[in-house]
This record gives structure tokens, C-alpha cells and sequence, in this order.
């Protein structure tokens, strides 16, 4: 038997660098008062600019992968090129080095999230017209899994799928807070086909073609103004049977899979805004008092901490160990740090905040003190994560479930 003759990693870099230096302009410092000073947490742009930014992003991620850096942890049938996950992490601080357009919460979810999804569960036929194409971003696909009543309880989801005499399903429910699903191509379902079953395992998983006849987006309106999230109504939308992914009443390991992903991305979040809030603070133009130094000083610790944690993450992923566990103690890290930051402008911006003096780096954070709590909830809530550190690290009694 033979092993693959690995490349090694510096060589690797270089080439990578020199490739983004073909495609990419170099990222320079940024400047305090120069550029765009957003700092939203949850854009708010028209489905206009979503769709042109998306159009953006697809074209770089193209590209990406036709020049063999965009699947590189993925075999060969898959245009890949079966490296350890440490040659992407290389990839990604590679990139930060040059302006590249900044991924949206789509790309993840299909490259990171659905892809591996229908490689695991999917059918050869589903596997050969979905996979690739999802990695090379010509599908976009997006997770109808939240409802009114079935937040972070997914299994009590009611959206129903019923099987036609002719071999087809109809589904009929509604879906809520759906990222990207005004540029979506593909939806994925999860839908209640057996009401007489237990909750867990009366469920069963759809790829959704979001242009199909009965699916309506409605986007929802956010305290920013914005409409990032979306309702999604499906109202009698028949589906062939090769649109079912996995087994039928097996929808809930289906769900698991997609979702012990989307745990892996939330360790990062929000340190770009933690390090602009100390930046605000050194370019204030005034002494900051005892407390307000005592708050950013927390604040720079708090998000190294979360760094560590992030890299924690990256370890395990790269050891091939699912970090259950250490990815939700990231998620929580997270949130806190978003929740801090929030803190650290409030105190130091005062009525600047509500009102807009015109000066750079100011009135922005009203974004993200709006959008911040949206997090203690999108990608697993607070008190799931809990639950998960309770249970698989500290050996707590499991919580009562009925």
C-alpha cells in the first residue's frame, strides 16, 4: 500500500501566495478614518446588492477551484486534492494577506455544511450532480431547518412531506430565519413524514430547488433595518423522489450532520469588531477614564481567549476529531465577546452612538450593537451550548427532556 507523498507546507504557502498575488490586490493596512467603517454584525442590503455581492464571491471561489485551491481537503473525483486540513488553514491565513471579497454565511453553509452532508447521506447520482458543483459554488444552498414553534427543539418540527401514489412528495409548512435564501439555488429541508412516530424519527430530509412552483421568500425585517433572514413558504411543492436525501425517517441524523458542522464556525466570530472597538478606543481623541480602560483591557483578554479556543478548534479538526464540545465553548466565547464589545462602544461613544455626528467609526456601531444578540441564538443557542459542555465535559445529569 502506498501513501500519498504529502506537498510540503512552506512550498505550499509560497505557491498559494503567489497564486493570490495573481488574483488578488495585496491588503494593505487599514487606516483609522480611511474606508468603509462598517461594522454590522448582519448586512443590510437590498436583494440586489445580495445577489451582486453573492455573484462576487462565486466568481473568486470559481476560480479558486478551477486552480486546485478550493476543495483541497477533498479527493480527486471531487476536484480535490486529499491534503490534511492543516494545508487549508494555511490557505486561509494565505488569503488574508490580499483583498479578497469577504465570504458571506452561504458559502460556508454549502461548502462546509450541505456538501459533506449529501457525500455522506446522498445517492451516487446526488453525490455526482451536487457535490462538486457545490464546492465549485455553481449551486448555493441554503438550511430550511428553523420554525415558529421549533426553534432550537428541531425535532419538533411540523413542516409535513407526504408521499404521493405516483412516487413524489408534497410539502407544505413554513420555515424561518433562512440566511441567503433570496440567493439560494437549493433549500435543504427538514420535514415531518410520519406524524404517528416519535418525534426523532417521523423526520425526513429534502434538497429543495428554491425556484420550485409553491416556494415563496419573504424577508424579514430586522431592529437594523436590514433583511438578512427570510421566511420561506412551501406550499404544495412536489418533489421526485431523487430530491430525498437519506433515508426515509432517518432526517434526524441527516439534520445532526449539518449541524455538528455549522458548530465549527462559530469559534471566530466577532473578533474583527472586538479589534476595531480597541481601535475606537485608541483614536477617541480624549484620555479614556479608569473604567473605560478597565473594559477594553477586558476586552483585549476576553478575545484572546476566544482565539485560543479558536485554536483548539482548528487542532482538533486538523487531528480528525469532531470538537463537539470545543467548538461550543468557541460559540459561547463568541457571543460574549460580541456581547462585550457592544459594552465597550456603548460606554465610549455615549450619545454618539444613537445620533450620527458624521465622524468615521462612530454611528456604525449602532449595526452592531443591534445585531449582536441575533448570535446568542443563530448557529445553536446559548443554552444548547450549555447543555453540551453540561453533559459531554463536566458529566452533568442530562437535562429532563419529556
Amino acid at each position: 500500500m502506498t501513501t500519498q507523498q504529502l506537498p510540503d507546507l512552506t512550498e505550499f504557502t509560497e505557491q498559494a501566495r503567489a497564486w493570490l498575488a495573481d488574483t488578488a490586490a495585496p491588503r494593505t493596512a487599514s487606516t483609522w478614518g480611511a474606508g468603509d467603517d462598517s461594522v454590522a454584525v448582519f448586512e443590510n442590503w437590498t436583494a440586489a446588492e445580495e445577489r451582486r455581492h453573492t455573484d462576487r464571491i462565486r466568481a473568486y471561489e470559481q476560480a479558486k477551484f478551477d486552480a486546485g485551491w478550493g476543495a483541497l481537503t477533498w479527493p480527486a473525483e471531487y476536484g480535490g486534492r486529499g491534503l490534511p486540513m492543516s494545508y487549508t488553514l494555511a490557505f486561509r491565513r494565505t488569503e488574508e494577506e490580499f483583498e479578497i471579497p469577504r465570504r458571506t454565511e452561504m458559502f460556508s453553509v454549502t461548502q462546509q455544511l450541505v456538501a459533506p452532508t449529501i457525500e455522506q447521506w446522498g445517492t451516487d447520482e446526488q453525490r455526482e450532480r451536487y457535490v462538486r458543483a457545490m464546492l465549485r459554488t455553481d449551486l448555493i444552498a441554503c438550511q430550511l431547518f428553523s420554525e415558529t414553534e421549533a426553534g432550537s427543539d428541531l425535532a419538533a418540527v411540523r413542516t409535513k412531506a407526504t408521499h404521493n401514489a405516483d412516487g413524489t412528495w408534497t410539502l407544505d409548512g413554513h420555515k424561518v430565519w433562512t440566511s441567503g435564501a433570496r440567493v439560494a439555488d437549493l433549500g435543504v429541508a427538514v420535514c415531518r413524514t410520519d406524524s404517528a412516530a416519535p418525534k426523532h424519527a417521523g423526520l425526513t430530509v429534502f434538497l429543495v430547488p428554491m425556484d420550485a412552483p409553491g416556494v415563496t421568500v419573504r424577508p424579514i425585517r430586522q431592529m437594523t433595518g436590514g433583511t438578512s433572514f427570510n421566511e420561506v413558504y412551501l406550499d404544495g411543492v412536489v418533489l421526485g423522489d431523487g430530491l430525498r436525501l437519506g433515508p426515509v425517517g432517518k432526517g434526524w441524523p441527516v439534520a445532526l450532520t449539518v449541524l455538528a458542522a455549522e458548530r465549527l464556525d462559530g469559534a471566530g466570530l466577532g473578533l474583527a469588531n472586538a479589534d476595531q472597538a480597541v481601535e475606537l478606543a485608541r483614536h477617541l481623541g480624549r484620555e479614556l477614564t479608569e473604567l473605560e480602560r478597565d473594559r477594553v483591557a477586558d476586552l483585549v483578554t476576553r478575545s484572546y481567549v476566544q482565539r485560543i479556543a479558536g485554536m483548539r478548534v482548528a487542532a482538533a479538526v486538523v487531528a480528525g476529531r469532531d470538537p463537539g464540545p470545543e467548538a461550543s465553548v468557541g460559540k459561547l466565547l463568541a457571543t460574549d465577546t460580541m456581547a462585550r464589545t457592544s459594552e465597550v462602544v456603548r460606554l465610549l461613544l455615549g450619545r454618539e452612538l444613537t445620533a450620527d455626528s458624521g465622524r468615521w467609526g462612530t454611528y456604525a456601531w449602532t449595526e452592531h450593537v443591534l445585531g449582536a444578540p441575533g448570535y446568542r441564538i443563530a448557529g445553536g443557542t446559548d443554552e444548547i451550548q450549555h447543555n453540551i459542555i453540561a453533559e459531554r465535559v463536566l458529566g452533568l445529569p442530562k437535562e429532563p427532556r419529556p
